[in-house]
């Protein structure tokens, strides 16, 4: 814990440099939600279908999901989403006729998790 998910489309390849995103999302985890940065685990997935509205071309999708344990306040979720959002903002490349729509969730993870 955290677990973290990131889809992103295939057409951020070249303007989204995914390990310096980790590196940079992991402290922001650690100080928002009192985790420890070597529990932050990041993992990309590349997305190379979907569709925005009626359009599947001129759009790229950047959507992070960072799976806690419970106990943390609705507000203390929000502050981390806002601090993902910008991260977002800042490190990602803007994509000439691309319009970027990104998204942050953050669910408790299920009681059944575990990790050893």
């Amino acid at each position: 814990m955290p677990q973290i998910t990131v889809d992103y489309s295939g057409l951020l390849d070249a303007a989204f440099d995914r390990p310096a995103f980790a590196l940079a999302l992991h402290p922001i985890v650690v100080d928002t939600v009192d985790a420890r940065l070597e529990a932050c685990k990041t993992r990309f997935r590349r997305v190379e279908d979907f569709t925005v509205g009626t359009e599947t071309e001129g759009h790229a999708v950047l959507h992070v999901e960072i799976g806690l344990l419970h106990g943390r306040t609705d507000a203390t979720k929000a502050r981390l989403a806002a601090a993902v959002l910008a991260l977002v903002a800042a490190q990602v490349k803007p994509v000439d006729g691309v319009t970027l729509h990104p998204s942050v969730e953050i669910p408790n993870l299920d009681a059944s998790y575990r990790k050893s």
